[in-house]
């Protein structure tokens, strides 16, 4: 029995894709925000220190320091937004 011809077939070509231009977005407020925090949270526990636990807040006690970190921590969270 004859063999049927074999086809060629044409290779694919995907059709072209246009760029896409990037945004850039205004991050001018990160680095202000950033270092407000971390001041915040320096002073925080500065003062608390300082001033023998009667302030920023007396009934917190002790977890006034972890207020003043959690600024601190803030500011970290906020410098990933840094470019």
């Amino acid at each position: 029995m004859p063999k049927s011809r074999i086809r060629k077939k044409d290779e694919f070509t995907p059709p072209p894709v246009k760029a896409q231009p990037i945004k850039l977005t205004n991050r001018s407020w990160v680095a202000p925000v950033m270092l407000a925090f971390f001041l915040i949270g320096l002073a925080w526990i500065v003062v608390f220190y300082v001033s023998e636990t009667q302030l920023p807040i007396e009934s917190l006690g002790n977890w006034n320091i972890v207020v003043g970190f959690g600024f601190i921590a803030a500011g970290f969270g906020v410098s990933t937004q840094w470019k």
